[in-house]
């Protein structure tokens, strides 16, 4: 059964900075200590990310109360984003602009519930790419993140340090509006 939970579009920063940033500080609580999970370096990133092309959120509520978010924004063939991995990224997803989900996470009481599939399906749902990118840490939950995600579609292209304080990341990629639910 679907967890009762109403989901919120959002297309601009102001309505949903907040909501977001503390989410991300309960998603992300026991990794806060981290240099690359700080919140404010998570803010400072949420600010960038938020001022470029074809930036969305999506956020889960239960009772009026945030459980839930994810972000995506638009990418270009020439973006940061492949040029950071270890090894170009196949040619398929780098020819034509894709969405990046550069964000996704659950409070722990509504894991395990399908909240964050469908925070991800409506994040998807409007979208124009024809691929869907994200990178994941291996490690997450001892790999359990990695295999949610080939669950949805998604297989690993290639790997990435987005910067010096961060792990080494798998990039994933699927179409945008895959079939496999």
């Amino acid at each position: 059964m679907t967890a009762p939970v109403r989901l919120q579009r959002f297309t601009a920063l102001p309505g949903v900075r907040q909501h977001l940033i503390g989410l991300y500080r309960e998603v992300r609580a026991e990794l806060l200590h981290l240099p690359n999970y700080r919140a404010e370096v998570f803010a400072e990133r949420l600010e960038r990310h938020s001022a470029e092309p074809g930036w969305q959120a999506v956020v889960a509520f239960a009772a009026d109360v945030p459980v839930g978010y994810a972000y995506a924004n638009t990418v270009a063939p020439d973006d940061r984003w492949w040029a950071r991995m270890a090894t170009p990224a196949p040619v398929v997803y780098t020819a034509v602009p894709a969405v990046a989900v550069k964000e996704i996470g659950v409070i722990q009481s509504w894991r395990g519930k399908g909240v964050a599939r469908r925070i991800h399906d409506e994040l998807l749902a409007t979208r124009n790419e024809t691929y869907a990118t994200l990178m994941v840490n291996p490690a997450a939950g001892d790999g359990k993140v990695q295999r949610l995600y080939e669950g949805w579609g998604y297989t690993v292209i290639g790997n990435v340090q987005p910067s010096p304080e961060s792990p080494v990341l798998a990039c994933m990629a699927r179409p945008v509006h895959n079939q496999q639910h």
